[in-house]
């Protein structure tokens, strides 16, 4: 299942990006030419040029690339792909652009998390983009595919790096990080399971409630999250994720130790509290499969809140 059409020529491409339903990238096509929203890795290509044979799109006709952000898991495929596409340029927001130009600090960052091992076995070798290419979207800054308007927004919170794309033909917009996660090995029977994701280093809770309203605002029919597929639950999702990132931070401030024990204590609580949300919505799966699947968004989360707090610390 690597290729699937929401209808009104949207479709996601399942990335393959460590497994098999955790990280999207979306096509849009109008009168035979393609943006893509999101790039996955390098290794991601192999399933994006076999979408396009499959929908009888050549490379040439991909005329923008537009990473919701330059966390890699978003935009670490988007050299391949503007390698790939000789006519395409890269949408990003104005904070990623020289990271795309030059993604030396960016590859840094990500060894800081993750190790040097981990981010060359996850991404490859991530190079630079000529800045000719790059396209700085300001917010409210719109590119046109075919006359398809595809309008972008800045929403930090997540990160402040981070853009929203909303597609005026369908309504339907394209939300990175910004509207949480879901994955569809949670979904209950009736609702979807719904997950704010608050990975280091700029986690901002206050921000990020504005861009979840600002995009709510839009009362779009559906979003499209990069973890991953479609939503069409949007207003009950909205308040879960409020809710959600409210808990976080008060659950992440009662916690009185610093450091690792800190981070120790506070994914032992994130943990118990993602196990009780995927229950609240009917999934049935057993535990230890519900937080193997989680155990890479708890980690992140974790050392986000962490930063967060240490940041909140300082200032105060």
């Amino acid at each position: 299942m690597s290729l699937v059409s929401f209808g009104q020529g949207i479709y996601a491409i399942d990335s393959g990006y460590v497994r098999d339903g955790l990280a999207a990238i979306y096509l849009i096509v109008q009168n035979g030419r393609a943006a893509f929203v999101e790039t996955g890795c390098n290794r991601s290509m192999v399933r994006v040029m076999a979408a396009l044979q499959q929908l009888g799109i050549s490379p040439d006709a991909v005329d923008f690339v537009i990473p919701t952000h330059v966390h890699l898991d978003h935009a670490g495929g988007a050299s391949a792909m503007m390698r790939q596409f000789p006519n395409a340029q890269l949408v990003v927001h104005p904070r990623g652009a020289r990271h795309m130009a030059d993604p030396s600090k960016l590859v840094a960052g990500t060894i800081g998390v993750y190790g040097a091992e981990e981010t060359t076995r996850l991404y490859g070798e991530i190079l630079p983009i000529d800045a000719h290419r790059i396209i700085e979207a300001q917010d409210g800054f719109s590119v046109s595919l075919a006359g398809r308007q595809l309008l972008c927004l800045d929403v930090p919170g997540h990160a402040k790096h981070h853009i929203a794309i909303v597609d005026e033909l369908s309504g339907g917009i394209f939300t990175g990080d910004t509207f949480g996660l879901s994955y569809a090995e949670l979904t209950g029977p009736d609702r979807p399971f719904v997950f704010p994701t608050t990975t280091p280093v700029q986690l901002d809770p206050p921000a990020l409630h504005a861009s979840m309203d600002r995009l709510l605002a839009y009362r779009p029919p559906a979003v499209y999250l990069t973890h991953f597929g479609r939503l069409t639950e949007v207003a009950y999702c909205g308040e879960a994720l409020h809710r959600q990132i409210d808990a976080f931070v008060q659950m992440t401030l009662q916690i009185a130790s610093t450091g690792e024990q800190r981070q120790k204590e506070l994914r032992e609580v994130l943990a118990g509290f993602a196990l009780a949300e995927v229950r609240a919505v009917g999934c049935e799966l057993p535990e230890a499969q519900v937080l193997a699947l989680l155990a890479n968004d708890i980690d992140l989360n974790t050392q986000g809140l962490c930063v967060w707090a240490e940041g909140q610390v300082a200032v105060s």
